[in-house]
């Protein structure tokens, strides 16, 4: 394909970089600051997502990924997920993007690649998901994120000021429904961050407002913002630990995933390494060795709870024994709930 007609694709799929203002979105802008951060992330994505549209070779995608600055890499790694996966589930050519992005770069990169996968499901026709295929087994859970991450972001008064839940969700055709919901749920409330622009008691009130059986999940997602993206000080940070209560251990696992996901890449900044400390109780380097220790080992879902679930609560219950409880009815809420 000719410069030209990369060139051509790349302004037909990519979005414009003002779909990712605030003022255009409708949330909240606390301070110019944590705005213009939220917005920088939002065209990084931009960016990492123009990236793969255009590209010929993942690999071409990867060189200009990797002259981006830390802080913002994997959010750029996020979307050149979506983008490869777009490619994958659209007609001709062939698909199998996303997983030559993995075998390269994009494995340091794994947790936001997929997360940005969720993304692409959430546009393209269901008939499509198919061929947007993820090959881990363990890690296969964060799609969802995705989706309902950009559900919340783009659909914000329907799946979070009026706490919308599909019926029957499809995906994964061999996955437990009722855990489908709960990891659209995490994207939910990793979304809620960016809708409050980064204020901890609006994303608290939000979550309030949701059923109860819903609000670890919804905090999960927000401790996962909080630590990978920031935009809060020491202090909002802590106001954020004791307003999440009884779901700090959700908190706390979900902040080991996001600075894990920023040590295996090597993108792992101050900010990331104090949440993750506050947070966890623990350096951003110890709780990424947490989570490597307690990682699963195949065969994956065998069991009627998912692996990646199983993995969520052994970190829960190691950073924070004293919401051990807390965690286990959590994590059960959702199954006693089946629709």
């Amino acid at each position: 394909m000719t410069s030209a007609l990369r060139s051509l694709r790349r302004r037909i799929l990519t979005p414009a970089d003002s779909q990712t203002s605030s003022a255009v979105r409708g949330f909240n802008e606390k301070t110019p600051e944590s705005t213009e951060l939220l917005e920088t992330v939002g065209k990084m994505f931009l960016r990492g997502y123009a990236y793969a549209v255009e590209c010929g070779v993942p690999a071409e995608a990867e060189e200009n990924l990797e002259q981006l600055p830390d802080r913002f890499r994997g959010f750029a790694y996020e979307g050149a997920g979506m983008g490869f996966a777009m490619r994958d589930g659209l007609p001709g050519g062939r698909h199998d993007f996303v997983e030559r992005f993995v075998q390269g770069r994009g494995g340091d990169h794994i947790y936001m690649v997929y997360v940005g996968v969720g993304w692409a499901m959430a546009r393209l026709p269901r008939f499509r998901w198919p061929l947007v295929d993820v090959k881990d087994p363990l890690l296969r859970w964060l799609v969802l994120d995705g989706y309902g991450f950009h559900q919340a972001y783009f659909k914000t008064k329907k799946y979070v000021h009026q706490q919308y839940r599909e019926a029957a969700f499809p995906w994964p055709s061999d996955g437990p429904r009722w855990y489908a919901d709960r990891c659209i749920d995490q994207g939910i409330g990793r979304a809620m961050w960016f809708v409050a622009g980064t204020d901890p008691d609006l994303v608290g009130d939000m979550i309030d407002a949701f059923p109860e059986d819903r609000h670890g999940d919804l905090w999960s997602g927000a401790g996962l913002a909080i630590t990978y993206a920031g935009g809060v000080t020491e202090q909002e940070i802590l106001q954020f630990k004791e307003r999440a209560g009884v779901h700090l251990a959700q908190v706390a696992q979900a902040s080991t995933f996001a600075v894990t996901a920023r040590v295996e890449s090597g993108t792992l900044v101050p900010h990331s390494d104090l949440a993750a400390k506050i947070l966890t109780g623990v350096p951003g380097q110890q709780a990424a060795a947490v989570s490597a220790a307690s990682r699963p080992t195949p065969p994956y879902d065998k069991e009627e709870v998912p692996s990646y679930e199983v993995w969520r609560t052994t970190i829960a219950r190691q950073l924070v024994p004293v919401d051990l409880d807390t965690v286990e009815e959590s994590g059960q809420a959702g199954k006693g709930g089946q629709r």
